[in-house]
């Protein structure tokens, strides 16, 4: 469901999808783009414009502005966390993330497991 999320977004580079799961429900989703009220353009000259939110940094930010909070929750995204992402996924008391694809650099990765998050890489054969 997440790569499915993934293709709502307008990024031309990498489509990134996530969703948040507590109590085998979807509380939360997001995929990466533009705050909400700015055009829907992430790229400018082949370069990721500086404001564009992380699918996991939307999906963590809906939460906070709903009536549920993500404690004890596992985080399913496309593409492995940047360290930004992590620092996120620490502060909002997930437990569990499992990313679909590898990322370049692994410090979001690393971070996570330094803070006893459960990390699992589920490649999906047909979305590699």
């Amino acid at each position: 469901m997440a790569r499915i999320w993934s293709e709502n977004s307008y990024c031309q580079r990498r489509q990134v999808g996530a969703l948040v799961v507590k109590d085998k429900m979807i509380i939360s989703d997001g995929y990466n783009g533009t705050p909400s009220g700015f055009e829907n353009v992430c790229e400018e000259d082949g370069v990721t414009k500086p404001y564009v939110l992380h699918a996991e940094a939307n999906a963590i930010t809906k939460i906070a502005r709903s009536g549920n909070n993500s404690e004890g929750a596992t985080l399913y995204v496309t593409d492995s966390p940047c360290i930004e992402c992590s620092k996120l996924i620490i502060q909002a008391g997930i437990r569990r993330v499992v990313y679909a694809r590898d990322y370049r650099l692994t410090d979001g990765i690393d971070l996570l497991n330094r803070a006893g998050i459960d990390v699992q890489h589920m490649p999906l054969e047909d979305y590699e």
